[in-house]
């Protein structure tokens, strides 16, 4: 029987979340400034779902290797570009290998496997491959095991073929190609009659395949991966779906100038026998503008149950493993939806520290997007004759007032509203670490969830 016909519960699980940010930059383009979108007419901020997705993967990755959460222990992955690099510290650190010959063995038997590596003319990126490659952390101790294991035969494959790549690289400009015979005698291993290169021994190649491939990460099954340059390593469709996070309204930027001081100068003025020697240390030691932004922010993302079960079952699990392992996973993802934050400039704007508003989870048939209830942008204006509007029944006119609790009110009905007209919708929750938004939910007649007090209570 397969995962799939066995799993009876609701396959996804679509969470909500809306958070207030003040004063941040989490993502920027390439000319350093917010990104952005126009939607329903106004430009919002936006916040990546690459930015995003990372962030929850290294949050669920880091503790998981610390012995903390759901996936305590487990395996995880590595996106990199160094795996030649990672192969060749562990023959170092493990099996004795001197570096330059780790180096130079590992990159040629990646390489041989299918992998292209940047211009071995250039030292910062010789050893790297040219895409990044996500991989079981314990990849490289794998692959070097194999190496150390099988030294006497690579070491002879490696001379060959790096032989043979010798003679078959293009001249450089300018440069006459070196004649045939010359570039046999050149080889240090003898003749190479052939250009092209000798193939890796198929029980290595195996090995390193066997390596790469997602086996038990579980952070490859949940968000997956694509690889094109090696056609018989396993790609997978990841079992998360991730929105870019915008602002409920009109975006506002703010370019912040910023004077740095320089703490020697400052020292000299500071102890300067007379003005003219203070003039000589006036000014800033450097001025410049950042761009800042901040808003309330509306994402979401989506679980895909049976994906996950399916993804873990492919690695080689059984269903039993594989059901265990997929709840343990969702329950460290919907953790790292909550708590996960880009990063970037976290110690100038404190970012990380933010909590969400309202997270809103639910269980249904299909992955539910609510991102149209903030089509129509929040006005953040008073609401004006709101106390009148409630005396008299009518409904008050001007702003919806604070964004914050104006987007709880949207969701909150454009859930209920939803829910209303769709039969598989069920089991909403929603957990609130704003005390203002906490007697907001109470307010409200209709949550179409139940509130929670922890993240672990968000997901059954």
């Amino acid at each position: 029987m397969t995962t799939q016909a066995s799993f009876t519960g609701s396959p996804f699980l679509s969470l909500h979340l809306l958070e207030t940010l003040v004063a941040v930059l989490p993502v920027r383009d390439e000319n350093g400034s917010p990104k952005s979108i126009v939607y329903g007419g106004a430009e919002r901020h936006l916040i990546t779902s690459q930015a995003r997705r990372r962030a929850e993967r290294v949050h669920a990755r880091d503790r998981a290797n610390e012995g903390v959460g759901a996936l305590a222990g487990r395996t995880t992955g590595i996106r990199t570009r160094e795996w030649a690099l990672i192969t060749a510290r562990a023959l170092v650190s493990e099996h004795g290998w001197d570096k330059d010959e780790a180096v130079t063995t590992a990159r040629a038997v990646v390489e041989a496997t299918g992998l292209k590596f940047g211009d071995p003319g250039k030292k910062t990126v010789a050893n790297l491959t040219k895409v990044l490659l996500f991989a079981p952390s314990d990849a490289g101790t794998r692959i070097a095991a194999h190496i150390a294991e099988n030294a006497e035969d690579l070491r002879t494959w490696t001379a060959s073929y790096l032989a043979a790549q010798a003679a078959s690289a293009k001249p450089k400009r300018g440069k006459k190609a070196t004649p045939p015979a010359e570039a046999e005698a050149e080889s240090a291993e003898g003749p190479v009659k052939s250009a092209s290169l000798p193939a890796l021994p198929p029980a290595t190649r195996t090995a390193v395949l066997v390596a790469l491939a997602p086996r038990d990460a579980i952070d490859i099954a949940l968000y997956g991966r694509f690889l094109a340059e090696i056609a018989d390593s396993p790609n997978v469709d990841g079992a998360v779906q991730s929105s870019h996070a915008f602002t409920v309204h009109e975006a506002e930027q703010l370019d912040d100038f910023y004077a740095a001081a320089d703490d020697a100068k400052l020292d000299r003025k500071r102890n300067a026998l007379d003005f003219l020697d203070s003039a000589d240390d006036a000014g800033a030691g450097m001025t410049g503008y950042q761009s800042l932004i901040s808003g309330t922010f509306y994402r979401h993302a989506v679980l895909d149950r049976r994906k996950l079960r399916r993804n873990l079952e492919a690695a080689g699990m059984t269903a039993q493993e594989a059901e265990e392992t997929a709840v343990a996973a969702e329950a460290e993802f919907v953790n790292a939806f909550v708590d996960a934050f880009p990063e970037a400039k976290k110690n100038s704007t404190a970012s990380t520290g933010t909590l969400p508003a309202l997270v809103l989870a639910f269980e249904g048939a299909r992955p539910y997007n609510y991102a149209a209830a903030f089509q129509r942008p929040i006005d953040e204006s008073p609401v004006a004759g709101e106390a009148e509007g409630r005396e008299s029944g009518r409904k008050p006119k001007g702003g919806e007032g604070p964004a914050g609790p104006a987007a709880v009110k949207r969701l909150i009905r454009h859930h209920v509203f939803v829910s209303d007209r769709r039969d598989d919708i069920k089991t909403g929750r929603v957990l609130t670490y704003d005390p203002h938004i906490d007697d907001l939910l109470d307010e409200l007649k209709d949550l179409g969830a139940t509130k929670v007090p922890s993240i672990e209570e968000l997901t059954a």
